[in-house]
């Protein structure tokens, strides 16, 4: 099959489309003749699906909170009802709130972070699984990330930790389904300033001082040594959500330079 024609009559959902990783994804996909679905709970995915009809793509949105069960819910159903299938899911929904080391963290803000990094996956692969069980084939990708083994995220890397999890173990649940389930750990990865931030609130000094070493250690930490871009990161994604990946599930595949993350 030609690479620009991987996904043609495909049903893909996109959680998190409306910028960065996930809106790279969702215009790779486009062009290689998916029919997509752009889930995410701002408006700005229209623009997204907007750019993709234009370029003689096929685009739905769905806008839908997918911190919650009923979001996510939301997303499968309707996608069933407009194609009557789903042949891949690809949940991007995540990213660190805050930077700081975890003493720093309220309460509340840790349970900030665990909704916004782990729930979106774990109620998504819950919400798809059922169409996918019936059919009995699917294909889902999580994207997890390289920093369960980084500093001042701790509640973002327990929550990616989870993912990974949740990934190797739904795979050997669901492989005897036909169901391929892997996860993408990425690295850092230079993206545009985001249009909607995660922390609305200007940084302090010491905020900043706290980001700045994320920063180095993930540089450090990569034997690279650099980030990455969304390219590269979406060129991963797409493998593994492609026929081309067609003997590999349970596996979360680091895109991180050479830093391999941890569990």
């Amino acid at each position: 099959m030609s690479r620009n024609t991987r996904f043609k009559n495909k049903v893909i959902i996109v959680t998190g489309a409306a910028q960065g990783i996930g809106e790279g994804v969702a215009m790779a996909i486009a062009r290689e003749g998916g029919k997509l679905i752009l889930a995410d709970r701002s408006p700005l995915v229209h623009d997204v699906a907007r750019n993709i009809k234009e370029n003689d793509g096929e685009a739905q949105v769905i806008l839908a909170d997918l911190e919650t069960w009923e979001g996510a819910n939301s997303i499968a159903q309707k996608t069933l009802e407009l194609y009557g299938r789903i042949d891949i899911s690809i949940h991007n929904v995540g990213g660190t709130i805050w930077a700081k080391p975890y003493q720093e963290y309220a309460p509340e803000e840790i349970m900030a972070e665990v909704n916004r990094s782990l729930f979106p996956t774990l109620w998504s692969c819950r919400a798809v699984l059922p169409s996918m069980i019936k059919q009995q084939s699917g294909v889902i990708v999580n994207i997890s990330s390289i920093a369960t083994r980084s500093i001042h995220r701790i509640p973002y890397a327990a929550s990616k930790g989870g993912v990974n999890a949740m990934t190797m173990s739904l795979a050997m649940e669901h492989a005897h389904n036909n169901i391929r389930i892997n996860a993408i750990a990425t690295g850092g990865t230079e993206a545009p300033a985001r249009k909607i931030p995660r922390n609305p609130k200007p940084l302090s000094e010491q905020e900043t001082s706290w980001y700045q070493a994320i920063i180095d250690q993930t540089v450090a930490s990569s034997l690279m040594q650099r980030y990455g871009t969304i390219q590269e990161q979406v060129n991963a994604i797409l493998f593994l959500a492609s026929d081309e990946a067609s003997y590999i599930t349970g596996t979360v595949l680091p895109v991180g330079g050479g830093d391999l993350g941890m569990g």
